[in-house]
């Protein structure tokens, strides 16, 4: 009886954990654009171009944090990893490409690991450091400046 309530909760407690996940396939891309965005296939595996369309890797994964908000994408290329802001991603879901704002010399700055040595993506040194080659700030502040810039 008792493993049958634990089982029964713990089931319970996984649909509740992943009912924002299974229901995001309804959810659109933007308010009112009623494009609907299936994450795995549209964001892994697509192409990772840098301003002027060249062409620097696929998403290999995604990184969440413990609240579930994707912080990162990696992009993979010829065996090394590069971490990407989510915030300064832009998405052509049809297209499956992902564009990200910086020219190729500075992309190739970027400091890169392997699959073997994934970096501390939560300390404040690599997250400031990350930040910093792709000319924004992590934060409250720029998330506050985004929105005030999405204003109509």
């Amino acid at each position: 009886m008792v493993r049958t309530v634990l089982h029964a909760a713990s089931s319970l407690a996984l649909l509740v954990a992943f009912s924002p996940l299974l229901t995001a396939q309804e959810r659109p891309v933007r308010p009112g654009t009623g494009k609907v965005v299936r994450a795995p296939r549209s964001i892994l595996g697509a192409r990772v171009d840098v301003q002027g369309g060249t062409r620097v890797g696929v998403v290999e994964d995604v990184v969440l944090s413990e609240e579930g908000v994707v912080d990162y994408l990696i992009v993979s290329q010829g065996g090394k990893m590069v971490t990407v802001p989510w915030d300064i991603a832009k998405f052509d879901y049809e297209k499956r490409v992902v564009t990200v704002p910086v020219t190729q010399e500075v992309y190739q700055k970027v400091p890169t690991y392997t699959t073997e040595r994934y970096p501390n993506f939560y300390t404040p040194e690599y997250r400031t450091e990350v930040y910093k080659y792709y000319g924004v700030k992590p934060g409250a502040a720029r998330r506050l400046d985004r929105r005030l810039d999405r204003r109509p």
